[in-house]
């Protein structure tokens, strides 16, 4: 790790402030229960990636946290608001929570500057003029700024994923969620997307992200939940995963995939 490297991740880790609160949080689709409890708390800058088998919950917790899928049960705090049925809760929170998707969402019959100004003209009132501004800067940061005038179905699938990105940090959100960003992407194409997404940790923001992409997850997070059968099995640094996994569940499974 470099020198700069190393300083970003001491002022991370230096701030206290929790930014999302989870306490005894439930989730369940019929009879099947999805989340059994989950109590995490993610600090302001920290970034966390979640890890685990298909079906253990991963995807379903993060998208409560801007309740794209409601809880049933437990408290979620973001930002210091709550998580409820008030729609003003919901639009602030919304407002400040990135998402990106497996799949990319992109509008087809928009051009790719569009899809990433539309939401700051729409939502935050941006005028056409500076909307388009800050698109472009923001394709210039994910690397395709000459992309900018053609449409999602021109571009790779890197590339769609990389105008995604893009699109959520038009809104100026204080975390982003990132559901497996690379899974539908092939092998050459996923380098590009994980860049962008070191570059985003650097930065500052706080990020949740579901990911098996393991030497990323080892270079850029903080904490690293191992979620199984809707519990958190056991959180630790990546150092502790790597090294010294406490639970037989986790050993198995990185035993997988490693």
């Amino acid at each position: 790790m470099t020198n700069d490297a190393s300083a970003t991740t001491s002022n991370r880790s230096s701030r206290s402030e929790p930014i999302i609160i989870c306490e005894g949080v439930e989730k369940w689709f019929g009879d099947f229960q999805a989340l059994k409890g989950i109590s995490v708390e993610v600090t302001e800058g920290e970034v966390v990636v979640i890890f685990g088998p298909s079906g253990s919950g991963k995807s379903t917790f993060i998208r409560t946290i801007n309740r794209l899928e409601e809880h049933d049960a437990g408290r979620i705090i973001v930002d210091g608001v709550e998580l409820n049925d008030d729609l003003r809760n919901l639009d602030r929170i919304r407002s400040e929570v990135g998402i990106v998707f497996q799949q990319f969402n992109l509008f087809p019959h928009l051009s790719v500057l569009r899809n990433v100004t539309l939401g700051p003209q729409k939502v935050l009132g941006l005028p056409k003029r500076e909307a388009e501004e800050v698109g472009m800067a923001l394709l210039e940061r994910v690397g395709i700024p000459e992309q900018a005038a053609k449409f999602p179905a021109q571009l790779s699938g890197g590339q769609q994923q990389r105008v995604a990105i893009a699109r959520a940090l038009a809104m100026k959100p204080k975390i982003m969620l990132f559901d497996e960003p690379t899974s539908a992407l092939d092998p050459e194409m996923i380098k590009e997307v994980l860049d962008v997404m070191r570059e985003l940790a650097s930065s500052g923001i706080t990020m949740l992200v579901v990911t098996h992409e393991m030497g990323f997850a080892r270079e850029v997070a903080d904490r690293f939940l191992f979620f199984d059968e809707g519990e958190v099995v056991e959180e630790g640094t990546p150092e502790h995963f790597f090294t010294n996994p406490r639970e037989d569940r986790t050993k198995l499974f990185l035993s997988q995939i490693l």
